[in-house]
């Protein structure tokens, strides 16, 4: 059969496949701890399942318009202004089928073939492989558990080139947890000053998981405003995965740009969905806040069980909910049957012998390390990290 050459440049997350993985053990009666996926273990607060059940009951079941909905656009709008003090209109904002769908539109639309897309590493999953789709060129700059994995000035200077479109980044960052300062973003400014030509996306999904201060957007860089697209949306600061909403705020051209992709693509996402929205990104934040507590608490807990482990160094997150610690000093090694060459070695082999599923950091350009997620219950973090703990110290 054959099939079309898109699908030969790119590949399947390997957060899905480690999830995968552990759901077919699972499913052969073997007590498998997720420590892979990136999903709140929490439910949706009650006011927004209240809210879609009453658009349920309000007969908001016809489809929507491409961008969504104007209230839901406009409760975007004032949540910017709210939490970024970031002014936008309606006209700058696209609603998607989550953020992937963001993310997906708006690379299409700025990335034609040839053009180099700046990703600093470590990146989630899904960057690059959009790139490819694209047939942009992935431009990996490396940073360092020294560093806190954060691009430095001089870093995106140097990997600055007259083909260079787009600069892509996250801040709180998945895989790393590292955030950006306002004093930071505004030493990348500097450069970005120097080449007008370069779009800069900004995905803020992990916003309100902040375990150091306030989050800051490079969008508040006002004479940069004009080539910044902020990417957002409800899975992980409202516990709203499985509801699939994402929103983009950018200048009025590549909103619209969007739309028209979108519109050959999905249309308008779930009416049901984007009344919940509006509620959530317009009420009391409490529920939000409060869940960013208990991850405070388990990042602490999985920090003080992670320097428990010997040969690992870790960084300690200051946003998002994982660690991406460096497991380079365990590649050699054997327990006398399996040898652990690589990262993706280490993740099976905590998966088959501690039962403990992880995701290896070559999906997120980092080969040496491996992401530990603590969206999970205290007890199964610290059941976890007792198997993985006892695991590792079989291999000599």
């Amino acid at each position: 059969m054959q099939l079309s050459s898109i699908l030969t440049r790119f590949s399947e997350p390997e957060t899905l496949k480690m999830a995968k993985l552990g759901r077919e053990l699972r499913a052969n009666g073997i007590d498998v701890i997720d420590l892979s996926l990136g999903e709140p273990d929490f439910d949706t607060p009650v006011h927004i399942k209240e809210a879609a059940k009453k658009a349920i009951d309000d007969n908001w079941s016809h489809y929507t318009p491409v961008p969504g909905y104007l209230d839901l656009r406009e409760a975007i709008c004032s949540k910017f202004k709210r939490d970024n003090q970031l002014i936008y209109k309606p006209e700058n904002i696209v609603a998607s089928t989550g953020a992937k769908q963001s993310l997906a539109n708006v690379i299409l639309a700025l990335v034609d073939e040839g053009d180099e897309v700046i990703i600093p590493t470590p990146y989630w999953v899904t960057y690059s492989e959009l790139v490819k789709i694209a047939r942009g060129k992935v431009v990996e700059v490396h940073t360092s558990l020294e560093s806190g994995f954060k691009i430095t000035p001089s870093q995106l200077e140097a990997a600055i080139t007259p083909k260079t479109k787009v600069f892509l980044f996250s801040s709180p960052c998945n895989p790393s947890g590292a955030v950006y300062s306002r004093a930071e973003l505004e030493a990348l400014a500097v450069v970005f000053r120097k080449h007008p030509g370069i779009f800069i996306m900004s995905d803020e999904i992990y916003e309100y998981i902040n375990f150091v201060g306030k989050h800051e957007s490079i969008a508040r860089m006002e004479d940069l405003k004009e080539r910044i697209i902020v990417i957002n949306g409800l899975s992980k600061g409202f516990a709203m995965t499985g509801w699939r909403l994402g929103y983009i705020a950018a200048p009025v051209d590549i909103a619209k740009a969007c739309e028209k992709l979108q519109g050959q693509f999905t249309s308008g996402t779930n009416s049901v969905t984007q009344k919940a929205a509006v509620i959530a990104l317009t009420a009391d934040l409490k529920p939000s806040f409060e869940m960013v507590e208990e991850f405070a608490r388990r990042r602490k807990r999985t920090m003080e069980l992670v320097y428990s482990v010997p040969n690992i160094k870790c960084f300690e997150p200051e946003g998002a909910f994982y660690i991406f610690p460096d497991v380079s000093a365990y590649f050699g090694k054997t327990d006398g049957t399996t040898t652990v060459n690589n990262a993706a070695d280490f993740c099976m082999y905590l998966l088959n012998t501690a039962h403990v599923s992880s995701v290896m950091g070559d999906a997120f350009g980092e080969p040496r390390c491996v992401r530990f997620s603590f969206a999970n219950s205290m007890q199964n973090i610290e059941r976890a990290w007792a198997r993985i703990k006892d695991a590792l110290a079989k291999l000599k």
